[in-house]
């Protein structure tokens, strides 16, 4: 795809070196929430601008200053480079001047829902910055449903084990999934709100659905947004059907929720 940088959204590289895409609030001159977004591709493809329209609308639907991340593709860059330019984007979304930092979330579809719940991981067990929700995308946590070929069933679009074989193999390159993969570590406590969405036809349902309820079960609230029929990524091949607005309005629902201003 292109990489024409649409008008209104900002192109900077912050002083680590990663690039990021801004998009400010209409209208917003007050300090406000934040949403740090990371996009999909199976850790090995994929750019920030291929989510420009859903970063433009997260932008004006919660009146929040929203950053796109352009971390560093695997195999070329495999674990943890993506992640911590993940994490380094998030620390510079806290510290802009318009952004409450109390009220950023952060969210990603598909590999970007996967980073997701690991930044969520490394911001607890680092303790510099606390996310107020996680979003999380038909996410891709667990590199171990490889291993079920039972999974690659008729219906299956967009993603199948095919993929995730290579998408796995080329993030991890020999790193220890214990600590890679969130959906293999042990401890998730102390986590942000998370909201989780996936259809029944997707490929990461099942691990989808079990990671919603190991987090209940360590006491972090996740609401859990299931959509019989749905495959992989099908908000993004059918955008305006209405089970793909409600699919979006619900994850609104819960960011105005986490994100709202603390009673004076």
């Amino acid at each position: 795809m292109g990489r024409r940088v649409p008008r209104g959204v900002e192109a900077l590289t912050l002083t680590s070196g990663v690039p990021v895409y801004l998009y400010r609030p209409p209208g917003g001159t007050d300090v406000g929430p934040g949403l740090l977004w990371i996009h999909g591709g199976g850790y090995v493809i994929g750019h920030p601008l291929q989510d420009h329209a859903l970063c433009k609308r997260f932008a004006r639907e919660l009146g929040a200053t929203v950053v796109a991340v352009d971390y560093r593709l695997a195999p070329e860059h495999p674990y943890p480079a993506p992640l911590e330019d993940c994490y380094a984007a998030l620390t510079w979304l806290t510290r802009l001047p318009a952004v409450d930092a109390g009220r950023v979330a952060i969210g990603g579809a598909s590999a970007g829902g996967g980073l997701t719940a690991a930044l969520a991981l490394l911001a607890r067990d680092r303790g510099e910055v606390s996310p107020a929700a996680q979003l999380l995308v038909y996410p891709m946590l667990d590199d171990r449903s490889v291993d079920r070929p039972e999974l690659d069933k008729p219906g299956r679009r967009l993603w199948s084990q095919q993929s995730n074989k290579l998408g796995w193999s080329s993030y991890l390159r020999g790193a220890d999934p214990e600590a890679a993969v969130p959906a293999r570590r042990a401890d998730l406590s102390g986590l942000p709100p998370a909201w989780v969405g996936v259809g029944t036809l997707d490929l990461f349902y099942e691990e989808d659905l079990a990671y919603a309820e190991r987090l209940e079960a360590a006491g972090v609230p996740c609401e859990v947004e299931v959509i019989e029929g749905a495959f992989h990524g099908f908000d993004v091949v059918a955008a305006k059907a209405p089970v793909t607005q409600a699919f979006f309005g619900s994850q609104c629902a819960m960011l105005r929720r986490a994100l709202a201003p603390a009673p004076a």
